[in-house]
């Protein structure tokens, strides 16, 4: 594997590099630690982040190959991931307020939208992973998702949950009664969402990851964003879908959300559509671009 760790020499960057050590260290993968100053008075205090940088990686074993730019972070990262492939990529983002459509930094979504790689979003105090939360939408797109988290937690000594939020029925059938489902009696079942959720756990089992599914019924977003307050978890994993009529990926609303909300870090993985699939399937889980 390899891991591209952003930094601009702030404090965020740096939680994202202990974070991005932690992957790296349990993933057994080289990094590259790159550097990006966007001004001449930005050049010194990004040297000693990245000294301190480099020394942290070394002391776990990593091998670290050590690259310095000037320039706007978020176009020299996306360059850089074209000069190079890269199976990760973690920034450090900050928050610049509370509420509205954008709470982080635009460049967080231009890198999001325009490189290939997953993206690792470091945006709370973070630095160490000892649960992860997979949100699935129960299709399998979401495979490439869960292998990669599989990867990091296996290395990370992490435990794994795996939700799935049961959208509520539509106002017209209200009324009728609901029939409660266990997780335990939707993996036994034939139906096409107990059958890749119990692949999506085997493959995480198959990693050596201890793995249980949580079934959340309601809306989504506001499930997925629960289940992150009350499961405290420290990564989250969601997805993006490949534009058809750009080259670029689509945030959707639902994970836009997430990166958004969440404290924990948030790990953003493309979904891969095969040929033929609808895309009301991406629609239904990652928001309506």
């Amino acid at each position: 594997m390899k891991i591209l760790i952003c930094s601009d020499g702030m404090v965020q960057s740096e939680r994202a590099i202990q974070l991005g050590a932690v992957v790296a260290a349990g993933c057994q993968a080289e990094v590259t630690l790159f550097g990006i100053a966007e001004s001449q008075t930005d050049s010194k205090p990004l040297l000693e982040s990245l000294q301190r940088g480099q020394t942290l990686l070394q002391s776990k074993g990593i091998t670290v190959e050590l690259i310095t730019r000037p320039g706007r972070p978020s176009d020299e990262i996306v360059k850089r991931t074209l000069e190079t492939s890269y199976d990760l990529v973690v920034i450090g983002t900050v928050r610049k307020k509370s509420r509205g459509r954008f709470w982080l930094s635009s460049n967080t979504y231009k890198i999001i939208k325009e490189i290939a790689p997953p993206v690792l979003s470091v945006s709370g105090k973070t630095t160490t992973i000892s649960r992860v939360l997979i949100c699935s939408g129960g299709k399998d797109y979401i495979d490439p998702a869960v292998r990669l988290s599989g990867q990091i937690a296996r290395g990370a000594g992490a435990k794994a949950t795996l939700l799935h939020v049961m959208p509520e029925p539509p106002a017209i059938y209200s009324g009728l009664p609901r029939m409660e489902i266990t997780p335990e009696q939707l993996l036994c079942s034939s139906s096409e969402l107990g059958t890749n959720l119990r692949r999506e756990k085997e493959v995480l089992e198959s990693l050596g990851v201890a793995t249980e599914v949580r079934l959340r019924p309601g809306s989504v977003l506001q499930e997925i964003l629960r289940e992150i307050r009350e499961g405290k978890y420290d990564l989250v994993v969601t997805g993006s879908a490949l534009s058809r009529t750009l080259r670029t990926y689509v945030l959707g609303d639902i994970s836009r959300e997430i990166v958004n909300r969440s404290t924990s870090a948030v790990l953003v993985v493309r979904s891969q559509e095969k040929p033929g699939q609808s895309r009301a399937g991406f629609r239904s889980w990652f928001g309506h671009p």
